[in-house]
């Protein structure tokens, strides 16, 4: 065992540590469980107790040496003592042996289960944080400001659901894999979007989601490398998170790109994931949503300045995107490209068109303030500004639009 230093930063670096230490092994814990016992709650649940263990051990008695063996040894003592009734089960928890690095990996097997589409998104989310990524029930309510209750009612009403439909612990076949995958990628994107700029009040942005966003894609990646969407989706994140330092002003207010100071965003990263990007492009000639995000993106991110974007080739990679996956919101990010390729009232006249699906949306409003303002209505652009402050709970994005209506 490390020293501990009876200190409040020993206790500090302890939970960083064991933060470390689940986000890698807790996932690949369960997952062995799983596989033996054939319970998913069971697995689950042994995992959670050593967690819970550890959280009360390490910071008095320092982070073992092996800490991924050392929970492993707790939630199987742990399950020796719970299940000692079930001689089924006890059998198996006593051979059991931590698997070794080179012993196959189901952790994919474990995503593809929590990711099941029979289950909620809002259930999919929450176990894949539980169980894949360790957290506790009360980080994930914390995570997505909600009552514990809530996240512990959607977390068994899912594995009830998985027991009571059967739901197999596998990989889909080869035939399912592209709707399954689906389901996964999207669980991890929106993971994602929470984090990058929140839906609640509380706070603008949640780092911690995004840091989990990150980890399980780069997971996948890893476990799926033949999978460009995979791929698309990781560095979509990584060119989103390199202008991180730049997003946000000193009173909390969101900078929009065109003011962002680019000496701040992190080139090395930028450089990184648009590698990852072309080399899967060239690899798999199958471009998909996420990998034709991640370009319109790269296409920001290479631009040394705001002027010097690209509008064309983004335009295209919006045409390309709407045919593969039509949507309202898609729509309304090509009309914001259509401003600066073609024009403010072409992008406006590409705006009103949805003006009826996205009414209750706060960015479509925003947007149409802004191009508003350009032409000169200055008294509809600031309705517009007071509608998207009525819609969004966001404290930067309320501080953005509070601005705006300082306008003349």
């Amino acid at each position: 065992m490390t020293a501990s230093t009876g200190e409040p930063e020993g206790a500090q670096a302890s939970q960083e540590a064991l933060a470390r230490v689940v986000r890698e092994h807790a996932g690949r814990l369960a997952a062995s469980l799983v596989s033996l016992l054939g319970d998913f709650s069971a697995a689950e649940d042994l995992v959670q107790d050593a967690i819970e263990t550890a959280l009360r051990r390490w910071p008095a008695e320092g982070v073992p040496e092996r800490p991924d063996a050392w929970l492993f040894t707790v939630a199987r003592r742990r399950g020796l003592d719970v299940l000692r009734r079930e001689s089924n089960y006890r059998a198996k928890l006593a051979q059991l042996t931590w698997p070794q690095p080179t012993t196959r990996d189901d952790r994919l097997r474990l995503i593809f289960t929590c990711c099941h589409p029979a289950l909620s998104r809002s259930a999919q989310i929450a176990l894949t944080l539980r169980v894949v990524c360790g957290l506790s029930t009360a980080q994930i309510a914390a995570a997505f400001v909600v009552p514990e209750t809530t996240v512990a009612q959607r977390i068994t009403r899912a594995k009830r659901k998985i027991g009571e439909a059967g739901i197999p612990y596998r990989i889909p076949v080869e035939e399912e894999l592209p709707e399954r995958l689906g389901e996964v990628l999207a669980v991890i994107y929106l993971l994602f979007n929470e984090g990058y700029l929140s839906s609640t009040a509380e706070r603008a942005q949640a780092r911690d989601l995004v840091d989990d966003a990150e980890w399980l894609a780069a997971l996948l990646a890893n476990l799926m490398p033949k999978e460009p969407e995979v791929a698309g989706l990781l560095a979509l994140i990584r060119l989103h998170r390199a202008r991180g330092a730049a997003r946000f002003d000193a009173e909390g207010r969101l900078v929009l790109l065109a003011d962002q100071d680019r000496s701040l965003w992190d080139c090395q990263a930028i450089g990184e994931a648009t590698a990852l990007l072309m080399r899967t492009a060239r690899a798999h000639h199958r471009p998909g949503p996420y990998q034709l995000q991640a370009a319109i993106v790269a296409c920001h991110a290479e631009a040394k300045t705001f002027a010097d974007t690209d509008w064309a080739q983004i335009l295209v990679l919006y045409d390309m995107l709407l045919h593969q996956a039509p949507s309202p919101v898609t729509r309304l990010h090509r009309a914001i490209a259509v401003r600066y390729a073609m024009g403010v009232e072409a992008a406006l006249a590409e705006l009103m068109d949805l003006g009826d699906v996205l009414e209750g949306y706060p960015l479509f409003h925003a947007t149409r303030a802004e191009l508003l303002r350009d032409l000169g209505r200055q008294e509809e652009g600031r309705r517009a500004v007071e509608r998207a402050l009525e819609l969004t709970a966001n404290p930067a994005q309320q501080a953005l639009l509070e601005q705006r209506l300082g306008w003349d």
